[in-house]
């Protein structure tokens, strides 16, 4: 597939989220996503304003659903969204649940891998059992919690290529990665590259919005210049 910039929303308010969203927008970011954080505090509901506002952007609701996966994919998708993601760890009952439902209600299932102690093995599972893209990720907590061991903290550059090799959907690398790491992702098979914390906290929006809007346009140049050395290939 042709390579995607998408931004991760990981606000808290609706304001907050629109507002970044339209910086993206402008700085030509292809996918929008709710972020975790804002669909615990807004719910569906910030999914609905997104649509709202950008109706013809392609919107990511990150729920990391872990049991219900019918009703939590039909509850985002009339609310507008276009992709649901649901947790490798769930029960696997789960995500054919929610496979079904995304076929029913035309909507795409992306598995996420966090927690997965072999990201490789549920990056299959996922495919087997019929999601549309692997999310592999590294979770902040993980992250940090073996950083303050004094331990390595890992990347989900560590395993990428075994995971794109291991499967034939596109796959997306999250967790942890600087701004030119993940526009590097491409190049290592995940052509799904998501610019998220700490670029898009409320904090850095309300001081640095000009240096957002930047920053997204220099990495939605680098990622859709990919696109003609593909058309070239």
């Amino acid at each position: 597939m042709q390579t995607m910039v998408q931004v991760s929303l990981d606000l808290r308010s609706i304001p907050e989220a629109l507002d970044l969203a339209h910086i993206a927008v402008e700085a030509g970011v292809d996918w929008l996503e709710a972020g975790t954080p804002l669909i615990i505090s807004e719910g569906r509901h910030a999914v609905r304003a997104l649509r709202e506002a950008f109706p013809a952007h392609p919107i990511v609701a990150d729920l990391k659903a872990m049991d219900g996966g019918r009703s939590d994919v039909e509850m985002m998708a009339q609310a507008g969204a276009n992709a649901i993601v649901v947790m490798a760890r769930a029960h696997p009952e789960t995500i054919k649940a929610a496979v079904s439902a995304g076929r029913e209600y035309n909507v795409r299932i992306m598995g996420d891998t966090l927690a997965s102690p072999d990201k490789v093995a549920a990056a299959r599972l996922l495919e087997e059992l019929g999601c549309d893209y692997v999310v592999h990720h590294i979770g902040f907590d993980e992250r940090n919690g073996l950083d303050a061991a004094g331990q390595p903290a890992p990347s989900p550059l560590d395993t990428l290529q075994q995971v794109v090799q291991a499967v034939k959907i596109p796959v997306q690398a999250v967790g942890g990665l600087s701004v030119e790491q993940a526009v590097r992702t491409p190049e290592l098979g995940a052509p799904l590259v998501v610019i998220g914390a700490p670029l898009v906290s409320a904090s850095t929006l309300r001081s640095s919005r000009n240096e957002i809007e930047r920053v997204l346009r220099t990495v939605c140049q680098q990622v859709h210049a990919y696109r003609s050395k593909e058309e070239t290939t």
